[in-house]
C-alpha cells in the first residue's frame, strides 16, 4: 500500500492505469461530464465543419494534468467519425519521425500530440507548413547533392495537449484555430464522475460515499477514479463491498488524504514555507531544494491545486502560504508555529 500512497494524488497517469482509464473514458459529448464552455465551443465547430464537409480546425487543449485532455481528443474523434493517431512531443525526436506519421494519415484523420510543448524546434519547423498548407517540405540527400521536395498531405486535424501553454512557441500556438483551457471540476461534477465510474465498474457506492470521495479528489477526474479504486479495495476487505461515507472516510484517512484533498507531500510543502521561510515569499528553486522535489513537479502536480483552493499564492518575490493554508495546518497566521505541528 505504501507505493499507492506515494502516488495516490498525482494527477499524471501512471503506466499501470492506462487500461483502467480507457475503460472509464466517455465516448461522446453526452457522456463527458463538466467543461461545458469547452464542449459548447467544440460542438459548434464540429457541426459547422460537418456542414461544410471539411476537417475541423486544429485544436489546442491546455490545463493541469488529469482534467481530461486526452479523453476530450478521443471524444472529438468519435463525434466526427475520424480515426485518431496518438503520439507525444518527446516521442517525435526527429523531423523524419514526424514526416513518417504525417504521410501515413488519411483524409480527415486526427493526430493527437500529447505534451506538445516538448516538441523540439526542428520538428516544429516541419509542422508549420503541414498545419497551415497541408504540405511537407523534406530534404533528400546531403551536401551539394541535397534537394528539397514538397509533398502534398491529406487534410487532417492536429489536437495538441499541454500542461504548459507558456512553453509553446508563438508561431506554433498561432496555428491552432481553437485554443481551450480545461478548468478544475466542481465537487458536484466530480461526484457525478464517481457515480458514473462506479456504475461501469459495478461498485456499490452511496450518495454520501460518493460525496466524501469527491471532496478529497482535488477537483480532478483522474484522481477521483484512482481514489474510488482504492476505496473499493478497502470496502471489499474491511466491509461488505458497499462504499458509504464511513467506509470512504476510513479508507481515505488510511491513505493520509485529508478532508481538503491534501496528502503528506502537500502538507510538507506548505509546512516548509511556514517553518523555514516564515510563510514566504520563497523562490521556486529554493523551495524545490528545501523539499527535495523537482521544480517541474511542484509547478505541475502540487501547486495548481494549492493555488486553486487558496492555500498558496504566487507573488513577484515567490510563493506564499495564505491565511487559509496556515489555518488548515493548524499554524498561527502571525507566525507562531505550535511545537506539536512541526513535521
Amino acid at each position: 500500500m505504501a507505493e499507492d500512497i506515494d502516488h495516490i494524488l498525482e494527477s499524471v497517469e501512471l503506466p499501470e492505469e492506462e487500461k483502467f482509464e480507457e475503460t472509464l473514458r466517455p465516448r461522446k459529448f453526452g457522456e463527458y461530464i463538466g467543461q461545458k464552455k469547452v464542449k459548447d465551443g467544440l460542438h459548434i465547430m464540429i457541426e459547422a465543419a460537418r456542414t461544410r464537409e471539411e476537417p475541423i480546425d486544429h485544436v489546442l487543449l491546455y490545463g493541469p494534468p488529469g482534467l481530461g485532455k486526452t479523453t476530450l481528443a478521443n471524444v472529438i474523434a468519435a463525434e466526427i467519425g475520424a480515426q485518431i493517431r496518438v503520439t507525444s512531443g518527446p516521442a517525435i525526436e526527429r523531423a523524419g519521425d514526424l514526416a513518417s506519421i504525417l504521410t501515413n494519415l488519411a483524409e480527415g484523420d486526427i493526430l493527437f500530440i500529447d505534451e506538445i510543448h516538448r516538441l523540439n524546434r526542428t520538428v516544429e519547423e516541419v509542422l508549420y507548413p503541414a498545419m497551415e498548407d497541408f504540405v511537407l517540405d523534406i530534404v533528400i540527400g546531403k551536401g551539394p547533392a541535397a534537394r528539397s521536395i514538397r509533398l502534398d498531405l491529406p487534410k487532417f486535424t492536429i489536437i495538441g495537449a499541454t500542461t504548459r501553454i507558456g512553453s509553446i512557441s508563438s508561431p506554433l500556438r498561432d496555428r491552432f484555430g481553437l485554443v481551450n483551457r480545461l478548468e478544475f471540476y466542481s465537487d458536484e461534477e466530480i461526484e457525478r464522475i464517481i457515480k458514473r465510474s462506479a456504475k461501469i465498474l459495478n461498485i456499490e457506492v452511496s450518495e454520501d460515499g460518493a460525496n466524501e470521495i469527491a471532496k478529497r479528489a482535488r477537483k480532478t477526474p483522474r484522481i477521483a477514479n484512482r481514489l474510488l479504486k482504492r476505496v473499493r479495495d478497502y470496502s471489499q476487505v474491511k466491509a461488505k463491498g458497499v462504499i458509504d461515507s464511513e467506509i470512504a472516510n476510513k479508507a481515505l484517512d488510511m491513505l493520509e488524504v485529508d478532508e481538503c484533498g491534501l496528502d503528506n507531500t502537500d502538507r510538507r510543502l506548505l509546512a516548509t514555507i511556514i517553518e523555514n521561510f516564515k510563510g514566504g515569499p520563497v523562490g521556486l528553486s529554493t523551495l524545490a531544494a528545501a523539499t527535495s522535489e523537482e521544480i517541474e513537479t511542484i509547478e505541475d502536480v502540487y501547486e495548481p491545486y494549492l493555488l486553486q483552493i487558496g492555500f498558496l499564492e504566487r507573488t513577484p518575490r515567490g510563493r506564499k502560504v495564505t491565511a487559509k493554508g496556515f489555518a488548515h495546518l493548524g499554524y498561527d497566521f502571525n507566525g507562531e508555529v505550535a511545537q506539536d505541528k512541526l513535521l
